[in-house]
C-alpha cells in the first residue's frame, strides 16, 4: 500500500510540475498578451477535459472494484451460512447419537457414561 501511496504523490507532483512549466512556458513565449490569454484559455479547456475523462475513468475503476468486492463477499457469506449448516446439521447429529446412548444406558439399567 505505501507504494501506491509514493507512486501517487509522485504522479500529483509530476502533473503539478508539468502545468507549472507549461504555465511558466506561455508567459514568457514571445507572443502578445492576447494570443497567450488565448492559448492559456485553449490548454485550461484541453486541460479540463483531460481531468474530466481521467474522473471519469477512475469512477468507473472504483465502481468495478465495489462491485468486485460486492460479490466477493456474497459469494463468503453464501460460503459462511453453508459452512454454519453443515456444523449445526453435525452437531444435531451427535447431539440425537449422545440422547440415543444415554437412553439406552438408562433401559439397560447402567449408569449414564459422558460422551
Amino acid at each position: 500500500m505505501s507504494d501506491r501511496d509514493e507512486f501517487g504523490a509522485f504522479l500529483v507532483g509530476f502533473v503539478v510540475g508539468g502545468l507549472t512549466g507549461a504555465v511558466v512556458a506561455l508567459l514568457f513565449a514571445p507572443q502578445s498578451g492576447e494570443e497567450t490569454r488565448a492559448i492559456i484559455k485553449d490548454k485550461s479547456i484541453e486541460l479540463r477535459d483531460r481531468a474530466s475523462q481521467s474522473a471519469e475513468e477512475v469512477l468507473a475503476r472504483a465502481e468495478a472494484a465495489a462491485a468486485e468486492a460486492r460479490q466477493r463477499a456474497e459469494e463468503l457469506t453464501k460460503e459462511a451460512r453453508q459452512r454454519a449448516t453443515e456444523l449445526a446439521n453435525e452437531v444435531r447429529e451427535r447431539g440425537k447419537g449422545a440422547i440415543e446412548a444415554v437412553r439406552k444406558t438408562k433401559k439397560d439399567g447402567g449408569e449414564a457414561t459422558p460422551v
